[in-house]
């Protein structure tokens, strides 16, 4: 889909694809990727050239298997890494990098999901040890949710929301077929959802999002978005099995914009699919590739209240950045 619009003095096309022109004066443009912590600060100094002709150059932490992805307050980038074990924040108005492995000597095994509150902690979900890290703002760890006796409770918890004014954390247990809602203590307040494929009911529920109060699902094995309201009432169904664009075959990550536009990676397509807010397909971005605007094995999605666009491009190590541009007048319904 992305076009090359820019073309280099020797005839070839630029790198750089060209924005994907929506209807009603709305694009998407390519930004960036992220693939290493050498990417928030690529240039060094004099002396640190120095350093490295006679230590020997620093080894980077890179993207190894990226899933999901969330931003704080000041515009920090999290990124969870199932493959390299451990979640990546990156910086890049302070020029810093960090990493977080774990906590209370216990490390990440399987970091899946992860969210921030309105004060910068970040939650992340562990489908392997089956509860939730917690950190706080300046990456200390804090406390685990979700355990008992050392034991997670969970069986396999992936995707996560927090409500900082309701002070409630939603959050997806696959094996079990059912969202859990706790309050910010770890405290179980409920559950909802069974096994089916009945409106209501899930199979294998993977990622979380919210839409002007409506808690959205991707109900992963029934190929299907369903939203509900905080409660757990189900609001809304939409989404079918099929292998074309509008269809969904192995949706991943989902994500709303400013207009309440539903996106959603497709790892089928290699792509990301949007659909309005009742759930009519309106289009989509991205290919099969390695170059920039093309994914391999899309997982998460994450829209910052900026309108810019990361997706978890797994395969590809890396993660995409991309700006919606809204059409001026339109914002959400």
């Amino acid at each position: 889909m992305w076009l090359c619009l820019a073309t280099a003095p020797n005839g070839l096309c630029a790198d750089v694809p060209a924005p994907a022109v929506i209807a009603g004066g709305r694009r998407i443009d390519y930004l960036r990727s992220i693939a290493s912590e050498k990417d928030v600060n690529p240039t060094r100094s004099f002396w640190n050239k120095l350093v490295d002709f006679v230590a020997g150059a620093p080894k980077y932490r890179h993207l190894v298997r990226p899933y999901a992805i969330t931003t704080d307050s000041h515009g920090r980038i999290i990124v969870t890494d199932p493959g390299a074990q451990m979640v990546h924040i990156f910086d890049f108005a302070q020029k810093k990098y960090h990493h977080l492995e774990g906590g209370r000597h216990r490390r990440f095994e399987s970091p899946i999901g992860v969210a921030t509150d309105a004060d910068d902690n970040i939650y992340v979900t562990d489908s392997l040890r089956g509860h939730i890290f917690v950190f706080d703002r300046d990456l200390h760890f804090r406390r685990f949710l979700g355990e008992r006796g050392g034991e997670g409770i969970f069986k396999r918890p992936t995707g996560i929301v927090v409500d900082s004014a309701q002070r409630r954390i939603y959050l997806s247990d696959t094996l079990r077929h059912r969202i859990f809602i706790l309050d910010l203590e770890g405290n179980v307040l409920g559950s909802f959802g069974e096994r089916g494929s009945a409106p209501g009911q899930l199979n294998f529920p993977t990622d979380l999002a919210w839409r002007d109060g409506e808690l959205l699902v991707l109900d992963a094995m029934n190929f299907r978005v369903q939203g509900f309201d905080p409660s757990g009432r189900l609001q809304r169904v939409f989404g079918q099995l099929g292998n074309s664009t509008g269809s969904l075959s192995r949706p991943k990550g989902l994500a709303v914009d400013s207009e309440g536009d539903i996106y959603t990676a497709e790892a089928l397509l290699e792509a990301v699919q949007i659909f309005d807010g009742d759930g009519h397909f309106l289009y989509y971005f991205g290919n099969t590739g390695t170059g920039p605007g093309e994914f391999q094995l899309p997982a998460g999605v994450w829209i910052d209240p900026h309108d810019r666009i990361f997706v978890a491009d797994a395969l590809n190590r890396r993660v995409q950045v991309f700006q919606f541009v809204r059409a001026r007048g339109r914002g959400m319904p």
